[in-house]
């Protein structure tokens, strides 16, 4: 089951269950669409694998099983992602 953290690995930004704008790897790293776009240009910084669109939990669902509330926040890998492209 994905964890869905709450906010965006890069700059921090809220990611709420339901957030359309939220962006993952197939390890779960995540950011949001904005950082993905203009800083990350789809790729992950941390495994360099492909961001797509985080699938929305229903909220029926997160009742039984919640997002999670750890933040990771990340910037210094979004940096040196920006520096190399």
């Amino acid at each position: 089951m994905l964890l869905l953290k709450p906010g965006c690995e890069c700059c921090d930004r809220d990611l709420p269950p339901d957030s359309r704008e939220a962006m993952i790897c197939s390890f779960e790293c995540t950011f949001c669409r904005v950082c993905v776009e203009t800083i990350l240009k789809g790729r992950c910084p941390n495994c360099h694998g492909e961001l797509v669109a985080r699938p929305i939990r229903p909220a029926a669902a997160l009742v039984k099983n919640p997002a999670s509330t750890e933040r990771h926040f990340k910037p210094e890998g979004c940096a040196a992602a920006a520096a190399t492209r």
